[in-house]
């Protein structure tokens, strides 16, 4: 068999109830209490057996019950309710319709995305934070874009087996009940990018989650022309082992800024939420040098000053330190753009008294390159403050 074809069958939606559809693919119903109603009155069994995930549920509704549901007028009602909110809070926009990147200013890059369980990209606080800037960006129209990366099984499932002993499933996630659409380039194909890794490039497709107003953009290696352990990257959120969470760092942070390059947005801002994400300003240095022909002390002086950093973990034992040599295949082609030896890049993340083999810290190195650090509370500043006062 040379060709296997995949379809995805769907009821077909009355004109009437043609909104649904469009709801289902923007998260802005996942925080919108009667938006959320509006799919529960459809089918509550249905609702909850689907995991509160519309394209999924749409699946799953008869095409009877549809009909019914077009001849509702209190049904009818309740859907121009919550269409004439989305266009009034998304739709309105500026340029929205045109172009859902906007005017973004503001690149906002977190390893996980907290936005609706039915997105597996997140694992705790960290990312629900970074979900709730998305939502609250969204009800502001700032003009930012996010940048994250798509795992393929996500975090973990937990369950008790007959010992009472934890056990971990990581259920493959099925793009296709995500609503997810490639990213196209400039000439209008599927955007792909890559970086370079210790055995060759890394290569990435980019696809785009519309959250309210905000594009979350997500890169995902499990592409077939990178061998099997490349494809591995993006597999799971937080991989225990350190050269894979290497590899995704890494690609969050200078693939993502590519992809931003790429996409022709600009950012004014950087915001990166924990360390994970801070090969993104080492990214930005080079390019900031190539775009505005600058030096290197000018050029971090623009990018320190344009840079947030956001720190959660209140533990040293939480940042992730990387062995130098570990760090070098990655960092080799920068230090050439950025015109400075790998030692000398490498310093930028460890302390003065470290020994010249001494842990490269993503903390340290996002505490460097960026002017506004903060945590995420009064308390949780001042434990970072005295964690590192070195």
């Amino acid at each position: 068999m040379k060709h296997v074809l995949a379809y995805q069958v769907f009821p077909k939606l009355p004109a009437s109830l043609s909104f649904l559809g469009v709801l289902s693919r923007n998260m802005w119903w996942s925080w919108k209490p009667d938006a959320i109603e509006l799919f529960r009155r459809v089918d509550p069994r249905l609702w909850e057996q689907s995991g509160r995930n519309p394209i999924v549920f749409a699946t799953q509704v008869s095409q009877d019950r549809l009909r019914k549901l077009s001849e509702d007028d209190s049904f009818l009602a309740h859907l121009d309710r919550v269409r004439q909110q989305f266009k009034e809070r998304v739709l309105a926009t500026p340029g929205m319709a045109q172009n859902p990147y906007g005017d973004a200013r503001i690149a906002y890059f977190s390893m996980e995305f907290g936005i609706h369980e039915s997105l597996p990209l997140f694992a705790g606080g960290l990312g629900v934070l970074a979900g709730d800037h998305l939502k609250s960006a969204s009800h502001m129209s700032l003009p930012m874009v996010a940048v994250g990366l798509l795992y393929r099984q996500g975090y973990f499932q937990q369950l008790l087996d007959p010992n009472g002993w934890q056990q971990e499933t990581y259920p493959e996630t099925d793009l296709y009940t995500l609503p997810l659409v490639r990213v196209k380039d400039s000439r209008g194909e599927d955007l792909r990018v890559c970086v370079e890794g210790p055995g060759g490039e890394i290569l990435a497709d980019v696809w785009k989650i519309i959250v309210g107003r905000i594009p979350l953009v997500l890169l995902d290696t499990n592409v077939m022309e990178n061998p099997p352990a490349v494809r591995d990257i993006t597999a799971r959120l937080y991989n225990s082992d350190h050269g894979v969470r290497l590899a995704q760092e890494v690609l969050l942070g200078i693939g993502g800024m590519r992809v931003l390059e790429a996409m022709e947005v600009e950012p004014s801002v950087c915001h990166m939420n924990e360390g994970h994400c801070t090969f993104a300003n080492l990214e930005r240095l080079a390019q900031t040098m190539t775009r505005c022909d600058l030096d290197l002390p000018t050029a971090l002086e623009v990018v320190a000053r344009t840079s947030i950093f956001t720190t959660h973990t209140p533990v040293a034992a939480g940042h992730d330190e990387f062995p130098p040599e570990m760090v070098r295949p990655y960092i080799k082609s920068l230090t050439e753009r950025l015109k400075i030896s790998e030692d000398e890049l490498l310093a930028w993340g460890r302390t003065g008294n470290d020994a010249p083999h001494g842990p490269f810290s993503m903390f340290i190195l996002g505490l460097r390159l960026s002017q506004y650090c903060n945590g995420v509370s009064r308390l949780h500043g001042r434990v970072a403050r005295r964690m590192w006062s070195h």
